[in-house]
Order: structure tokens, then C-alpha cells, then sequence
């Protein structure tokens, strides 16, 4: 074999595994849930994953275990490029679709809710690790039964608020919406579609109006104290180091030891596996999801392979410049 073929051999080889390498470099982010108005995971979690105080959030815990509570802010569809209503199904809308999160589609009137009223409110939702993109938030019909499973057509066709890259303070997104009028318990769907990304979150949030004017943030808060409550910066620091994904480089992603009531937890090679949902949109076949990135890291590696390959070429352009001038001076 000559020379510049054994180089170009070796440089191939080479640009393989440090491409591979680099493409599954990044470790995957879990990125957060609805705090105002609080979403079942996060309230569940909030009230302490191993004994949890509501009747609804130890059944949650009952159905899937402890896991998904510690995995509060990773309810997501790696591929979802906005097709939400096309691959999640009727009755699964809390969930995503995901086994993992079953617990959160179970239909009851006890979970806890956060107090509602018509009028603008201050929505705020928790971020581990921020991206750019849309919220959506439908409330449902009135008319709506919770304790029957939560379907699409259970949800009002159209979002009462939309808001495209809100800002980020003290870690949360704000923006205001108008709430429609409402009576009794109804529900709050949140959907956070990144744009950087086909990822989406999802949040199912139980609210109560007891009608009137409401009041946005603390205000409202103090009136409802009773009431369900998010996660804090405490709480969430502890319980990070239980989770199995990234909390903005506070995770575990190594902790896959089985809860003590159970869960299905699974990470290969000190990854988690939150990028690979159980149920997987049409097309995603057996591939793991690109979750928590936002390209470049594959860019990254293609450049670098890229490299590679130049580099081999030049090396074989010397060598062959070097065999002629041999034969030349022979």
C-alpha cells in the first residue's frame, strides 16, 4: 500500500469516532413547567416526591413512581415541530404521550388547583435551561369534566394567549394573557414549542374561578394561600440531584437507581434517556432524538471531521508531490 493511501486510510478512520464522539458530547437539558399557574408535575413535586400530601398527586405517584416528579421539567416530545395535536393522543394530553408521565393524565376532580379569574393575569413558567421559542396556553370549554380523560376537543380550538420569546427573570418566563370567563374548575394546557429546536413542552395546570376580576402575581398568591405551590429554588436544587436530566448543569444524569415506588428510569453511557420517549411521533422510528441541542454540536463535529478529511488531503497531495520528485531524481 503506498504511502499517501495509508495516510488517507488512517485520516478516515480517524474523523469517524471523533465525530461520533462530538455528536454525543452534549448532555441532554431537561427544561422546565408552568409555575403560575402551577402545573400537576410541579405542584406534585413541590408537595415531596416520596410522600406527596394530595390524594391526586399519591395517586400520580402510585401509577408511575417517584421518578417523573423529579423529572418535573422534562414533559416533552423531542420531534414535535408544532404537530401537537396530530401526535399526542386524546386522553394523554397531560403526559405528552409518555409513558414515563402517565400518572399526570389520570381523570380527577381533586388535583391541585391554583385560584383563576376572568381578565389579564401574569402567567410564569420555571426554566432549567432557557431557549428561544412560543407559548401557547388553551383553557377548556366550558362544560368541561375533569373526571373524564382530557381530549383535544375538551380544549378551546384557539389559544386565549400567545407570546413569542417572553422575557426571563429570576429564572422564569413572564408574559400576561386575557383569561376567558370562566366557572367552577377548568384547565390551563401550556404548550412551549422551541424555535431552535423541533422540541416541544407540555403543562396541564387545574385552575378554579369563583368569578370577579383576578389579581396577577404575589397579589393573587396571598389571596390563595392554601393553594397549590410551585417548586422553589430550594426544593428544585435538592431534588436535581435525584433527577436523571440535566437541571441546568446541576443534574444527575448518572442516578438511575430504581424509587422506591417504582419507575422506569434508564440512562446509557452516563446520559439520560429522556430524549427517547416511549411513545414516539410518526417518523421517529428508533432514533434517539436530538434534545437540548440546538445543532451545534453536530455542526461542531461535522467541521471537525471536515477537517480531517481536508488535512488528509493535503498530507496525500505532499506524498504524491514526493513520489514524483523521486521518480524524477531516479
Amino acid at each position: 500500500m503506498s504511502a499517501r493511501r495509508s495516510v488517507a486510510r488512517m485520516a478516515a478512520l480517524g474523523a469517524v469516532p471523533l465525530a461520533l464522539s462530538m455528536a454525543g458530547a452534549a448532555p441532554a437539558a431537561a427544561h422546565g413547567s408552568m409555575t403560575d399557574p402551577v402545573s400537576r408535575v410541579s405542584a406534585c413535586f413541590a408537595e415531596g416526591p416520596e410522600n406527596p400530601r394530595s390524594a391526586a398527586c399519591k395517586a400520580m405517584v402510585k401509577t408511575g413512581g417517584t421518578q417523573p416528579l423529579y423529572d418535573w421539567n422534562e414533559v416533552n416530545i423531542p420531534d414535535a415541530a408544532g404537530r401537537h395535536k396530530q401526535i399526542i393522543p386524546d386522553g394523554k394530553l397531560c403526559s405528552a404521550g409518555r409513558a414515563k408521565y402517565k400518572g399526570l393524565d389520570l381523570p380527577r376532580k381533586d388535583w391541585p388547583a391554583s385560584e383563576m379569574a376572568a381578565g389579564e393575569h401574569a402567567f410564569s413558567y420555571k426554566s432549567t435551561a432557557p431557549h428561544k421559542g412560543s407559548f401557547e396556553l388553551y383553557i377548556t370549554r366550558p362544560g368541561y369534566d375533569p373526571s373524564e380523560p382530557l381530549k383535544w376537543s375538551d380544549l378551546e380550538s384557539e389559544p386565549f394567549a400567545k407570546v413569542k420569546d417572553p422575557r426571563l427573570v429570576g429564572g422564569e418566563y413572564k408574559f400576561k394573557g386575557e383569561v376567558p370567563k370562566r366557572s367552577g374548575r377548568h384547565l390551563i394546557y401550556s404548550v412551549w414549542q422551541r424555535s431552535d429546536s423541533p422540541e416541544a413542552f407540555y403543562a396541564c395546570s387545574d385552575v378554579t374561578f369563583a368569578g370577579g376580576k383576578g389579581a396577577a402575581g404575589p397579589e393573587r398568591k396571598a389571596a390563595s394561600a392554601d393553594g397549590p405551590a410551585a417548586p422553589d429554588d430550594s426544593q428544585i436544587e435538592a431534588g436535581a440531584a435525584r433527577s436523571t436530566v440535566e437541571h441546568g448543569g446541576r443534574g444527575n444524569p448518572s442516578a438511575g437507581e430504581h424509587s422506591a415506588h417504582g419507575s422506569d428510569v434508564s440512562t446509557r453511557a452516563g446520559r439520560s434517556s429522556h430524549n427517547a420517549p416511549g411513545t414516539r411521533s410518526a417518523g421517529q422510528a428508533d432514533r434517539l432524538a436530538e434534545t437540548g441541542d440546538d445543532g451545534t454540536t453536530t455542526d461542531i463535529a461535522l467541521a471537525g471531521a471536515g477537517v480531517l478529511v481536508i488535512g488528509a488531503a493535503l498530507m496525500c497531495l505532499s506524498a504524491r508531490r514526493r513520489d514524483l520528485g523521486r521518480r524524477g531524481s531516479s
